[in-house]
C-alpha cells in the first residue's frame, strides 16, 4: 500500500516524480514509539484476598514502573485476572517477569515492542478509546510537505494543514468530530472533482456505490458547493452499518490503521488538496475520503468485509500485516468487482480518480481474481495506474475468502467483536468458547422460532 500519488490524480499524466510511501491510506510502515509493555495474568491458585498486592509487590522489588493497573472477572478461569502496563526503561522488568512466570496461573505478554520478546503478542487495542493511544503516533504533521508538493511555497495552504493537523492531533474519542469551516478555494477545489467524478459514476462504478451516493447527497450535505463534514458523514455511517469516521492527523503504521476498522473505525483527513492542481493529490484528502471510501462503509457487506481485515491484523506477525495490507490495497483502494456481467470499480483510489477510474475499465490492465494468498503477496507500482487489479464475484466472497485467510494467521487466540461493549474479546479457552456458543445457540433459536411465524 501506499499514499496515494498518481493512482488519486484525476489527470491522465502522472505528476514529476512524486513522493510515496510503503503504506495505504494512511498505512505507513515505521518504528514503533511506544514505550511500555502490557501484562495480562491470572493467580495460579484459588484467588485470595490480597492477590493483586502480592503481585503489585514483585513490580515494587524490581523497581518497574507502573501506568495502567486493571483487574476484572476471568473469561479463561473462575476468578480475576490482571493487566498492568508497565513502563520500559525502569527497573529490571526481566527479573519481574521472571518472578510473575513462576507466581501466575497463566501470562500474556502484550507489547508494543514485541521483537525484543519473541513469545510477546503485538499489542493492540481491546477497547475502542485504546484508538487515541496511537492515533498521535504519526510519521508527518500538518504544513510537513515535501519540495515537489503543489503547496509547497503556499505559506497559506501551509498554515491550513498545520490548522487541520492540529484539530485532528487534539481529538480523542467520544468527542464530536470537528466542525470545519471550509474557504472559497478548498469549496472550488472541491467543486471541481466533484463534477468530473459524478460524470462517470453511474457507468464505472459498483451498484453499491451508485445506491448509497444519493443518501449522502440527501442526507449530509454532498454537494458541488459545499465539503460535508465528517460528523455528519459518520453519523450516518453508523446509522447504517456502525462505521464511524475518526480525523488523523497524519500517517499511521499499517498496523495501527487496519486496527481502526476492526472497530469498524476508519481513520480520515479532512484537509484538501491544492488549489492550484485540483484534479491531483499527492496524498488522501478530503476528497478521497469522502467521496471514495465513505459510500462503501454505508454498504453492511463491504463494511463487514472491511471489519474482517482489520480484525485478521490484531496481534498479527509483521509478514501477515503486510499481506493484509496488500490485500486491503487491492480491494478497499483499488479492487474492481463483477456485477450483471459487467466489470465495476468499488475501490476509494479509483472511485476519487477520474483518470484511473477509466483506465481500470479500459481493458488494458491485466486481471486477476482476488485470492488473499496470491493478492496478499502481489508487488505494485507506486508511481504509475496499477497494470493489474484484483476481481471480486461479491462483497460477500471476498468476506468469506478473507475469514479463511485468516485462519491461517499463526496466533494462539481467536479475537471477536463485541458492538455492545465496542471492544475486542480474545478467544483463547474452552469456557469462552462454551460461552459464545451459548449465545449463538439462543439467537439461532430465536431466528428458528421467527421463521415458524412467518
Amino acid at each position: 500500500m501506499e499514499v496515494l500519488g498518481p493512482q488519486e490524480s484525476l489527470s491522465t499524466s502522472p505528476p514529476d516524480k512524486p513522493k510515496l510511501m510503503n503504506g495505504g491510506n494512511y498505512i505507513l510502515e515505521g518504528r514503533d514509539s511506544s514505550k511500555s509493555t502490557w501484562l495480562l495474568f491470572a493467580p495460579g491458585t484459588r484467588d485470595e484476598a490480597g492477590s493483586l498486592a502480592k503481585f503489585l509487590s514483585v513490580f515494587s522489588r524490581h523497581g518497574v514502573n507502573l501506568s495502567h493497573i486493571e483487574s476484572r472477572s476471568s473469561a479463561r478461569r473462575p476468578g480475576y485476572e490482571f493487566m498492568v502496563e508497565c513502563e520500559h526503561g525502569s527497573g529490571d522488568f526481566g527479573a519481574a517477569l521472571k518472578e510473575l512466570k513462576e507466581e501466575s496461573g497463566y501470562l500474556n505478554i502484550i507489547s508494543r515492542n514485541y521483537k525484543d520478546n519473541r513469545s510477546a503478542v503485538p499489542w493492540f487495542p481491546r477497547r475502542i478509546r485504546d484508538l487515541d493511544r496511537f492515533a498521535n503516533q504519526i510519521l508527518s504533521y500538518g504544513a510537513e510537505l515535501d519540495s515537489d508538493h503543489p503547496g509547497f511555497t503556499d505559506a497559506e495552504y501551509r498554515a491550513r494543514r498545520k490548522y487541520f493537523a492540529d484539530i485532528a492531533y487534539h481529538y480523542k474519542h467520544g468527542q464530536p468530530l470537528p466542525h470545519v469551516v471550509y474557504t472559497k478555494d478548498e469549496i472550488a477545489t472541491w467543486g471541481a472533482v466533484f463534477r468530473k467524478l459524478t460524470e462517470l459514476y453511474p457507468t464505472h462504478a459498483c451498484k453499491e456505490h451508485n445506491h448509497v451516493f444519493p443518501l449522502l447527497i440527501e442526507n449530509c450535505g454532498y454537494r458541488e458547493d459545499n465539503i460535508p463534514q465528517l460528523e455528519d458523514v459518520s453519523n450516518f455511517l453508523k446509522d447504517c452499518t456502525g462505521f464511524t469516521l475518526r480525523p488523523v492527523a497524519g500517517l499511521l503504521s499499517s498496523r495501527d490503521f487496519l486496527a481502526g476498522l476492526a472497530f469498524r473505525v476508519f481513520h480520515s483527513t479532512q484537509y484538501i488538496r491544492h488549489h492550484s492542481r485540483p484534479l491531483y493529490t499527492p496524498e488522501p484528502d478530503v476528497c478521497h475520503e469522502l467521496l471514495g471510501h465513505a459510500p462503501l462503509f454505508a454498504d453492511p457487506a463491504f463494511a463487514q468485509f472491511s471489519q474482517e481485515i482489520g480484525l485478521a491484523s490484531l496481534g498479527a506477525p509483521d509478514d501477515y500485516i503486510e499481506k493484509l495490507a496488500t490485500c486491503f490495497w487491492f480491494t478497499v483502494e483499488f479492487g474492481l468487482c463483477r456485477q450483471d456481467g459487467e466489470l465495476k470499480a468499488f475501490g476509494a483510489g479509483l472511485l476519487s480518480s477520474f483518470g484511473e477510474l477509466q483506465y481500470c475499465l479500459s481493458g488494458e490492465p491485466e486481471l486477476k481474481p482476488f485470492e488473499p494468498e496470491v493478492t496478499g503477496i502481489q508487488k505494485y507500482p507506486i508511481t504509475e495506474y496499477q497494470p493489474i487489479y484484483f476481481v471480486a464475484n461479491s462483497f460477500e466472497s471476498a468476506k468469506e475468502k478473507m475469514i479463511k485467510f485468516s485462519e491461517t494467521i499463526p496466533r494462539d487466540f481467536g479475537v471477536r467483536y463485541n458492538p455492545y461493549t465496542q471492544s475486542i474479546d480474545i478467544l483463547d479457552s474452552p469456557k469462552q468458547m462454551k460461552d459464545l456458543l451459548r449465545q449463538v445457540h439462543t439467537e439461532m433459536d430465536h431466528l428458528l422460532k421467527t421463521l415458524e411465524k412467518i
